[in-house]
C-alpha cells in the first residue's frame, strides 16, 4: 500500500479511524473524510506520516461534498486507488414509532453517502484497476427489528456493490462488501432515537465486542487479497449462514437475541 491513495470516509472515529491508522502506519497516502473536522485534526496529529494526509470536510449525505471530496484528492495526489465508504449512522427503534426523516437520514449517510462517493471516484480507481470498499453489516444480510432503516440502508448498499463488480468485472475493478457484526465503537452511542435524536449510550457491553483496531486489519488484508466479501465474528457468520437455511427460526433467533438489550423497545 506504500504511495497508494486511499480516501476513508466517516474517518474522525472508530473503524474509520482504525482504518485511517492502519493505512498511514502502510505509508499510503491517506485522505480523511467526515463532517467533524475538528477530530480529523486530532487524528492527524496522531498519524506517522502527516505530510502524506488530507483532510476534507465532508457530509457524504450532500452531493456536492461528495464530488469535492474527490476534487481535493486529485488535486493534492493526482489519483485514486482505494475508496472505502465508511461513513454510517444507526437508529434504535420500532418501525411503527418512527419518524420518516430517522429513516431518510440513514438512506441518505448509508446508501447515498455510497453512491455519490463511489460515483466521482469510479473512473479514477478503474484507471488503477483498484477498489471500492462498502462497510457494511450483518444487518445487510439478515433484517433487525429496531433498526428498519439501517437494515433498509445496508441491504441496499449490498445490491450496488453487487453490481458495480458485474458491470466491471472484466475492468478488474475489486468491489469488497466488508460486515463486521457487532464492534467496539461510537455507532451505537450516535445511534438515532425514534425522533431523531441520538441515542447518547450502547445498549450492549461494547468490552465484549471486536475492536475497530483488528476490523480495520481485516479489512485491509482483505482488499490486499481482492476478497469480494467478508463477514467477521462467529456470532455474524452463524447469522448469515443459518439465515440461508432456516430464515423463520432465523427471525426467532434474531428477535430473542434484540429483545434482551437492556430498554430494548420490544419490552
Amino acid at each position: 500500500m506504500k504511495n497508494k491513495v486511499v480516501i476513508i470516509t466517516g474517518a474522525s472515529s472508530g473503524i474509520g479511524k482504525a482504518l485511517a491508522e492502519k493505512f498511514a502506519r502502510e505509508e499510503a497516502k491517506v485522505v480523511l473524510a467526515a463532517r467533524s473536522y475538528d477530530k480529523l485534526v486530532e487524528l492527524k496529529k496522531s498519524l506517522t506520516s502527516a505530510s502524506d494526509v488530507l483532510l476534507v470536510k465532508t457530509d457524504v449525505s450532500k452531493e456536492e461534498d461528495c464530488m469535492n471530496l474527490v476534487d481535493e484528492t486529485l488535486k493534492n495526489f493526482g489519483t485514486i486507488h482505494i475508496l472505502i465508504n465508511n461513513a454510517g449512522i444507526s437508529m434504535r427503534a420500532l418501525f411503527e414509532q418512527t419518524d420518516l426523516k430517522v429513516i431518510k437520514n440513514l438512506m441518505d449517510v448509508n446508501l447515498w453517502g455510497t453512491i455519490f462517493c463511489t460515483k466521482y471516484a469510479l473512473p479514477h480507481v478503474l484507471k488503477n484497476q483498484g477498489s471500492i470498499v462498502g462497510v457494511s453489516s450483518i444487518a445487510g444480510y439478515k433484517g433487525l427489528p429496531g433498526r428498519s432503516g439501517y437494515s433498509a440502508s445496508k441491504f441496499a448498499m449490498h445490491g450496488f456493490l453487487e453490481v458495480l463488480r458485474i458491470e466491471n468485472m472484466k475492468k478488474n475493478l475489486h468491489v469488497l462488501i466488508a460486515c463486521p457484526g457487532f464492534t467496539a465503537s461510537n455507532i451505537r452511542n450516535t445511534a438515532l432515537a425514534a425522533d431523531g435524536s441520538q441515542q447518547g449510550e450502547s445498549p450492549r457491553d461494547e468490552d465484549k465486542m471486536m475492536t475497530a483496531e483488528e476490523v480495520a486489519d481485516y479489512i485491509y488484508n482483505a482488499i490486499i487479497k481482492r476478497k469480494d466479501r467478508l463477514t467477521l465474528t462467529f456470532q455474524g457468520k452463524i447469522t448469515v449462514l443459518l439465515n440461508k437455511i432456516f430464515p423463520r427460526f432465523m427471525d426467532k433467533m434474531v428477535y430473542n437475541h434484540m429483545a434482551k438489550e437492556p430498554d430494548s423497545p420490544f419490552n
